[in-house]
This record gives structure tokens, C-alpha cells and sequence, in this order.
């Protein structure tokens, strides 16, 4: 398509001599400002996709992809509703849960909190938090009397392995002097660190039966916990529990209907910021048609020499398209490369800069996660570049169109 006298001309106009460099310069402009688009838009729309994904993980990996829980009431027959959803295929682990609110005293902290009660078998088979457990042992997590807490818990409370906490509950006996909570003492047993500072902050796990007692569920349970296979497709999972169940009494839940709310948030705000940062590499690309429109401003003498030496208007054309190609190739290639590379190394330049300056650049208790995520979606990436590439060379269109209709006479006359 480009002849070798096109390439040569539009690469001795892309290098200008002295005296000639205010529209080199414009165009060096543009393309550091397409290749700041460019890195930006794949940066933050990798830490989009990173947010998404972890926060995803997050939520599935403590909560479960399905909840079983009954219409304002406990599940009384928990063991066999367990047994049978188990059996479902497509579920990998159901566990049976008590749950609820409490008052946590630690000598003069006290909180709110959520007392979960769950069996020892089944915390150690939670991944998601037996293999964050930093202190303590879930063989000592037996008896009435114990509880694991998350690391934020036990540091704002000044708590260890061994350490005595207490539970109070608004839901008492009733006295002739009104309702009286209820309160008991347990020793902290564990500490768990479940990458969520939420969790980790307002959360406290009992062994079920104590959590039964202290709640006075008797021998039931508040809910089961479903974990799947494949959580994206988890609708026809939970109409087979549903139906494996059979009873108008309970509620089957899956995280879509849950959690989907909070996800379909951060789906929008990341279009809404692919479409704004977007503006960047346009703004840039108007930088190019300015550029453009400069040299061939500049060059209108030499257009008119080339065009009377038997150059056609499709030759010139050509040569300003290359010129406005090369600001856009080079460009979204130097945008692509730098994003990447920041985009899969952001936690260590992220810890790299807190070190320097001094400052918590991510902040756990604000963001719910305990590190700044990343995840690169390949797919995006070309669709950015792409992007670039088309408006980088719409925007040469009109410069080479209007250098194409240069009148050598008339250009030549006004020399």
C-alpha cells in the first residue's frame, strides 16, 4: 500500500530540521498523550477487574455461592437438609451455621459483632479461613467456652491466643425487671486472617453447639452454607437443592441474587471509568489532527513540488497517513508496554511508594481488601489498543485529505 518513496518522504518530514521542529514538537505531545491514555486506561481498568475479581472471591469464598436459610425461622432438621444437598451435583461443600448479633467486651473495648456458630470438621475444611489461621490451632476449637476471632478483632482489642472475651446478647431471659441479656465468658482460641478487613474486624466463630446454646436455637441451625464447582453457574444448582429440599418452609439463595447488586456497582463504575479515561486518548488524537494540519501547513511548498515532479494526490495522501500513523503506532506500543508492566507489578510499586513517602497509599478498613489488586484481561488490553489505533487514524484522515487537495499552482504562485 506504501511505496518506498512515500515511506521515505514521511519519514524525512517526521524528522525536521532546524527551524522546522514546532510541529515535531506538537506531535511528540500527542504522542506522549496517547501513550498516557493508553497505559492509564489499562491500568485502571486492570485494578477494576482485579477489585472485581478479589472482592468476588472474597464474598463467594466466606459466604458460599448458595445460603439455605428458612422464612423467620431456624432450620430444625439441619444434619439431614445438609446430607441432601450435599448430594446435589455440582455442590462441593454445605455447611450448617448459627448466626448472630452480639456484644463483644474486652477489658474497655467493646464492639458489635456477629457470632457465627459452625463444627470444628467443617472451619477446618473452610479454606477460606483455616488456611488463614496466623495463631492458635483448630484442634483447641472444642468445648463451650471458645472462640475465633480476625486479626483486626484481637489487635483493636488487645487480644491473644487465651485471652478471655465477652459475648453479650440483647435476646435474655425476662425478669420482673425487664429483659436481661445474656452474657458469657469464652477464651479466644484462634486467630484467623481472612483478607477481609470487614471480616476480620466483625466476626466471632463458636463452635456450633455453643453458639446453639448461647442462642438458645436448642439443636438447630440458622442456616447452610453451599459451596459449588462452577459459581457461574450456579441457578440450576439451586433449583436442584430446591427441589431436592421440598419444603415451602425454606429459602434457597445463590449469590447473584445476594451479592449481585454490590458486584453489578462495580461493573458500572468500570464502564463509567472506560469511558472517561477514553476521553484522554481522544483528546490526544484531536492532538494529531492539529499537528498534522501544521506540517502540512509547513510543507505546502514541498506538496507543490512533489505534486508537479508526477506525484499524485493518492502518494500524498499516503505520506501524511504515515505521519499520523507513526504518532499512533508509537504511541498505543509505548502506552501498551507501560501499562502492562505497571498493571503486574502494582503491589510492589504501591509498597515501593509507601516506603518512600511514609503514608498507607491502600487502606484495608476503607477498600475491604488487604492488598491493591491487579488482574489483566487480555481481551480488554487488544480492545484498548485497538481503540487507539482507529482514532489515531481517523484523526490523520482529514490533515492527508486536505494535503491530497493542494493546487501546486496556486501553491507555487503564493511561494
Amino acid at each position: 500500500m506504501f511505496g518506498r518513496f512515500e515511506r521515505m518522504v514521511a519519514g524525512r518530514y517526521l524528522r525536521a530540521r532546524k527551524g522546522e521542529r514546532f510541529a515535531s514538537i506538537i506531535a511528540i505531545f500527542s504522542l506522549i498523550g496517547i501513550a498516557l491514555g493508553v497505559a492509564t486506561l489499562i491500568i485502571v481498568m486492570s485494578v477494576m477487574n482485579g477489585f472485581k475479581s478479589d472482592l468476588m472471591g472474597r464474598i463467594l469464598g466466606l459466604h458460599g455461592d448458595l445460603t439455605v436459610f428458612g422464612y423467620g425461622r431456624s432450620i430444625d432438621d439441619y444434619p439431614n437438609d445438609v446430607a441432601a444437598i450435599r448430594q446435589v451435583p455440582g455442590v462441593r461443600s454445605a455447611i450448617a451455621m448459627t448466626q448472630g448479633t452480639v456484644l463483644v467486651e474486652a477489658g474497655r473495648y467493646s464492639t458489635g459483632a456477629q457470632l457465627q456458630g459452625i463444627a470444628q470438621d467443617d472451619l477446618r475444611n473452610w479454606k477460606a479461613l483455616s488456611s488463614g489461621v496466623i495463631a492458635g490451632s483448630l484442634d483447641r476449637f472444642v468445648g463451650d467456652d471458645a472462640v475465633a476471632i480476625g486479626i483486626t478483632l484481637a489487635e483493636r482489642a488487645g487480644l491473644t491466643v487465651g485471652s478471655p472475651l465477652t459475648l453479650l446478647s440483647a435476646d435474655g431471659q425476662a425478669t420482673p425487671f425487664g429483659t436481661m441479656p445474656r452474657a458469657k465468658v469464652y477464651h479466644v482460641a484462634v486467630v484467623f486472617d481472612a483478607n477481609w478487613n470487614d471480616y476480620n474486624a466483625n466476626v466471632v466463630l463458636a463452635p456450633i453447639g455453643a453458639a446453639q446454646k448461647f442462642q438458645m436455637l436448642g439443636n438447630a441451625a440458622s442456616l447452610i452454607q453451599v459451596s459449588t464447582d462452577d459459581p457461574t453457574h450456579v441457578q440450576p444448582i439451586r433449583q436442584a437443592i430446591a427441589a431436592r429440599l421440598d419444603d415451602p418452609r425454606l429459602r434457597v439463595l445463590d449469590w447473584t441474587q445476594s451479592a449481585n447488586g454490590f458486584l453489578d456497582a462495580v461493573t458500572v463504575e468500570q464502564n463509567v471509568m472506560f469511558l472517561i479515561l477514553t476521553l484522554i486518548i481522544l483528546v490526544a488524537a484531536f492532538n494529531v489532527i492539529s499537528s498534522l494540519i501544521m506540517m502540512v501547513k509547513d510543507k505546502t511548498r514541498d506538496i507543490a513540488v512533489l505534486r508537479t515532479l508526477g506525484a499524485s494526490r493518492g502518494a500524498i495522501m499516503r505520506i501524511f497517513l504515515m505521519c499520523g500513523a507513526f504518532v499512533g503506532v508509537a504511541g498505543t506500543f509505548a502506552g501498551s508496554v507501560l501499562g502492562i508492566a505497571f498493571a503486574l507489578n502494582i503491589e510492589r510499586i504501591r509498597q515501593a511508594l509507601q516506603s518512600l513517602t511514609g503514608t498507607n497509599l491502600f487502606n484495608p478498613e476503607v477498600y475491604f481488601l488487604e492488598r491493591l489488586p491487579a488482574k489483566l484481561v487480555w481481551s480488554q488490553v487488544i480492545e484498548v489498543i485497538v481503540m487507539s489505533l482507529v482514532l489515531s487514524l481517523l484523526a490523520t484522515i482529514y490533515p492527508a485529505w486536505r494535503a491530497a487537495k493542494t493546487d501546486p499552482i496556486e501553491a507555487l504562485r503564493h511561494e
